[in-house]
């Protein structure tokens, strides 16, 4: 079994007014290996008490997915001879109301760009690499959100 950290550190600022839900949403999030991330909730949740420029819950989901993804990926890959050179996913989720009140982000689209040196899989087997990989990911076997996969090539 392995155990993962993370510290989120949030605090009122002065002149803030926290009854009033007037406070920023921003704070830190620090991981393990001394790594600090600026976080904030979505500018399209809290609007401007949100710090755009931080990292925010729904796209940290979105990013641990990709990022499980592309490593994945990248093992089955080498185990099949492929050399990859580079991988790019802009990947994006959506999130929507699933009950009255309530909030879910109900997909997560990844869109891979892979590059090879050598030969690369056709897209039979690119098909069956991402499909594995997606097996595989534990962040994917971790959620109920729907995960696709477009392969861009």
């Amino acid at each position: 079994m392995a155990r993962y950290t993370a510290t989120t550190d949030w605090s009122l600022k002065p002149g803030e007014d926290f009854l009033k839900g007037r406070y920023s949403r921003g704070h830190t999030l620090s991981f393990d290996g001394g790594v600090e991330v600026p976080a904030s909730a979505s500018p399209h949740v809290v609007g401007k008490w949100a710090v755009e420029a931080a990292v925010d819950p729904e796209e940290m989901l979105v990013a641990a997915l990709s990022n499980c993804h592309m490593l994945t990926f990248l093992h089955k890959a080498r185990l099949a001879g492929f050399l990859v050179a580079a991988y790019r996913d802009e990947a994006y989720g959506v999130m929507e109301e699933i009950a009255p009140g309530r909030m879910a982000v109900t997909k997560v689209v990844l869109r891979p760009q892979v590059t090879y040196d050598g030969a690369a899989p056709d897209q039979a087997q690119r098909d069956a690499l991402h499909h594995a990989a997606h097996e595989e990911c534990f962040i994917a076997n971790s959620v109920k959100t729907e995960v696709s996969v477009e392969d861009a090539g």
